[in-house]
């Protein structure tokens, strides 16, 4: 899962980009609303965390400028203030969801991937997938009810080929899920890597990933 971050309180930005991360988040930041446009017009994002009150004005102005330009992409919306009416425009506005700051890091991670599955339109916390059972919430895969051990980066992997089974994924895009913009010193080829432990790691199950030379990988599940 990719994300943008847009907060303007440093030390906050820093400290929820690293736990997002350590989650197995891609999260990029900005720290005002250009800064947001910026990486908006080169970027495809999964969620976007928006603060409200912004140094060059107010995050519910870039929502709804990108919902009029039909940019769907689930949108939370954060505040230090509590205020009824802001949560209704925001929401009449186009927003997803709403928090109020301070707010538990936890928290902030429930909803956000809460999005990202309501999104993806699979809501099934479980998903079997031959001998596989794959559970993206608890972040738990098992081969025939026996514990397979992921890193953070190969299971967003899994989760981004397995909910898109079926269907071949360019490494561009995998790219874009797994790493972030400040990640520059890791080239395009890091997912032949991935790919390639997540290939051992399933070896024996039922499902397996394809190379489709020139065009990217694609998991099917045998049967």
């Amino acid at each position: 899962m990719r994300l943008l971050l847009v907060e303007d309180t440093l030390d906050m930005a820093e400290a929820i980009s690293i736990r997002l991360g350590q989650e197995g988040m891609a999260c990029d930041v900005a720290h005002c609303l250009d800064e947001a446009r910026a990486f908006l017009d080169v970027q495809r994002y999964d969620v976007v965390v928006l603060d409200i009150n912004l140094p060059d004005g107010l995050g519910t102005d870039l929502l709804q400028e990108r919902r009029s330009m039909g940019d769907r992409t689930p949108v939370l919306m954060l505040t230090a203030q509590f205020s009824v009416d802001d949560r209704i425009s925001s929401l009449n506005l186009g927003a997803d969801d709403y928090l109020i700051k301070p707010f538990d890091q936890r928290e902030l991670e429930a909803r956000i991937r809460a999005l990202y599955r309501r999104e993806q339109g699979d809501k099934r916390h479980e998903i079997r997938l031959g001998n596989l059972t794959f559970n993206p919430s608890a972040k738990v895969l098992r081969k025939d009810d026996v514990p397979i051990t992921l890193t953070r980066r190969e299971f967003t992997l899994l989760e981004m080929l397995v909910r898109n089974r079926g269907k071949v994924m360019n490494k561009e895009r995998l790219f874009e899920g797994l790493f972030s913009f400040s990640d520059t010193d890791v080239g395009l080829n890091a997912i032949e890597l991935y790919i390639a432990r997540l290939r051992k790691k399933l070896s024996g199950s039922s499902v397996h990933i394809e190379t489709q030379r020139g065009l990217g990988y694609k998991l099917d599940v045998d049967g």
